[in-house]
Order: structure tokens, then sequence, then C-alpha cells
């Protein structure tokens, strides 16, 4: 029988070798292996976005992605934006503008938001839209969310 080799990636900036299955949801292995609870279950099939992190700058929903898949890759959750004690722009812009209500899409929310800003630092209010179309929010603070992502990119702006 052939011995599984470690799978070695980063997880918020740390190197990680685990002896895990290879086809074990990340979403899991974040969770249960790693202590990292900022991604959340929601849907298991990716429609909702509860899970979602960033997988070498790309936002991507753990709960459908093997551990394999990320292999030698850089995986950001929610847990590893914060940087130095100081919360990443996208977190403090969800706090100003009081951006939750029950809080389990938050994790979603804002690892999108994170994303769109890594490729497109100053979004329009449509591409914001756009893109949160894809996170479920069923407490019904879209707006909120929208002036948070919106407040988000006035911050981001203001650190560089």
């Amino acid at each position: 029988m052939h011995k599984q080799e470690p799978i070695t990636f980063h997880v918020n900036g740390v190197p990680v070798s685990l002896d895990i299955a290879a086809d074990a949801p990340l979403l899991n292995v974040l969770r249960n292996d790693l202590c990292l609870n900022g991604p959340k279950f929601g849907c298991g099939l990716g429609e909702c976005g509860a899970c979602t992190v960033l997988v070498d700058g790309v936002a991507a929903r753990s709960c459908v992605i093997p551990l394999a898949g990320v292999a030698a890759r850089h995986v950001t959750t929610l847990d590893g934006l914060e940087q130095d004690g100081r919360l990443d722009p996208v977190q403090q812009a969800f706090i100003d503008e009081q951006g939750a209500q029950c809080g389990y899409c938050l994790n979603g929310m804002i690892m999108t938001i994170k994303a769109l800003l890594l490729r497109s630092p100053t979004p329009s209010e449509d591409e914001i839209r756009h893109e949160l179309d894809f996170n479920l929010c069923r407490c019904g603070t879209h707006v909120e969310i929208l002036r948070a992502a919106l407040r988000a990119v006035e911050l981001q702006r203001g650190r560089q």
C-alpha cells in the first residue's frame, strides 16, 4: 500500500504540512484541524459563500475544494486578515457600518469584498453589487453590507 505524502501549503502566512486525506474538504481541515473558525459551513455545495477563503488572493468556496487543491498555495481566512494588530480595512468597514446582523454570512461577504479589492482597488457600486450577488444573507442586512463595502474602498484608499 502506497503511503500518502503530507500536503503542504500556507495558511494565513504560516506554512502547514498535514497528513490528511487529499480529498478532505478544505473547510473541514481549516475548522477542525487548524481551529480557524472564520469560514462557516453553510450549504456544503459552494452556493452560499459562508465558507469563502482566499486562495492565492482569489475568493474560493472552501467547502468544495479538496485539500489537495491547495497544495503549494496560499490560503487566507478571515482569521488572517488582521496584520500587526490592525484590522483589515474591509473588517473595519463592516464594524463601522454595522454590516452584520446574525453574522453567519459575514465571513463570505468580507472575504469576497477583500478579493474584489485585491484585483480592483476602486470598484464601482455596480461591481460591488455584482460581486456580492453570489453570497447569501438571510437576515436582510444587504443595505448595511453594501455601505460597508463602499466604506472599505474609502478606508483602503486612505491606507495607500
